[in-house]
């Protein structure tokens, strides 16, 4: 296999867990080609597999994590739990927005390019989950219920859960002409209608505490994937476009 720069990511570090490793992406590094230049890690947007495939190879090798594990992201709030690991190589076989795990070296994936990529761990480094969260995820109300049903799922208490929200479309980039019939009343408060932009950040941070999040384990990264053109992929921008990837794994049991 051809080998290219490594793909350049952010590393974020929840409290206290040094257990748990999580990064997000960026388009910078990789060796794809235009228009999917050069970090791109889908393999179903039209690039050359052999290339996705040396994107991602670049970083398990770098940051250390055993399987890859995504889905096809559908819009929608469906969530995965402890799927059997899969294939680096292979195009995902399971459909849904949101996966969980308490196995080590599994690392969850969320594919983005200007969706919100939201990264749960639990405060015992034992679970993690990872969500991908479009405008229509918001309007589903996906980041509550996804915290919710993870929880749920292995009895855990919300108070006890960190979130960090990555790179996605900011504020200053999410217009929505159609806002009566893409949103509706419910979702007032967080749009411009002089500008006909929705503050998407603010509608997830304050759906995670709906959900039980405490607002001081909330974390963002307050960077705009279609006003940063050489650091992200965006659908907004540019079509077509790469996927860079956001990733949550346990290292290690504590």
């Amino acid at each position: 296999m051809r080998t290219f720069p490594s793909v350049r990511h952010l590393s974020f570090a929840f409290p206290d867990l040094p257990q748990i490793g999580c990064v997000f992406g960026t388009r910078m590094g990789g060796g794809s080609a235009a228009p999917f230049d050069r970090a791109n890690i889908s393999l179903e947007v039209g690039d050359r597999p052999e290339r996705v495939l040396a994107n991602r190879k670049s970083m398990q090798l770098g940051l250390g994590f055993v399987h890859w594990q995504e889905l096809r992201q559908v819009h929608g709030d469906e969530m995965i739990f402890d799927p059997d690991p899969a294939d680096i190589r292979d195009m995902p076989a399971l459909e849904g927005d949101g996966l969980a795990t308490s196995i080590p070296g599994q690392a969850l994936v969320i594919k983005t390019a200007d969706c919100q990529p939201v990264l749960l761990a639990h405060r015992s480094g034992a679970f993690v989950a990872a969500l991908h969260v479009g405008w229509r995820g918001n309007v589903a109300g996906f980041p509550t219920s996804g915290v919710r049903r993870f929880c749920a799922h292995y009895g855990l208490d919300p108070a006890d859960v960190f979130a960090v929200r990555g790179p996605s479309l900011g504020p200053g980039a999410s217009q929505f002409v159609n806002f009566e019939q893409e949103f509706g009343e419910e979702f007032r408060d967080y749009y411009n209608p002089q500008s006909q932009k929705m503050n998407l950040w603010q509608l997830t941070r304050d759906q995670l505490v709906a959900a039980g999040i405490s607002a001081r384990n909330i974390f963002s990264l307050d960077m705009c994937t279609c006003a940063l053109t050489d650091f992200f992929f965006s659908y907004r921008r540019e079509r077509p476009t790469g996927r860079q990837a956001s990733l949550i794994w346990i290292k290690w049991k504590p």
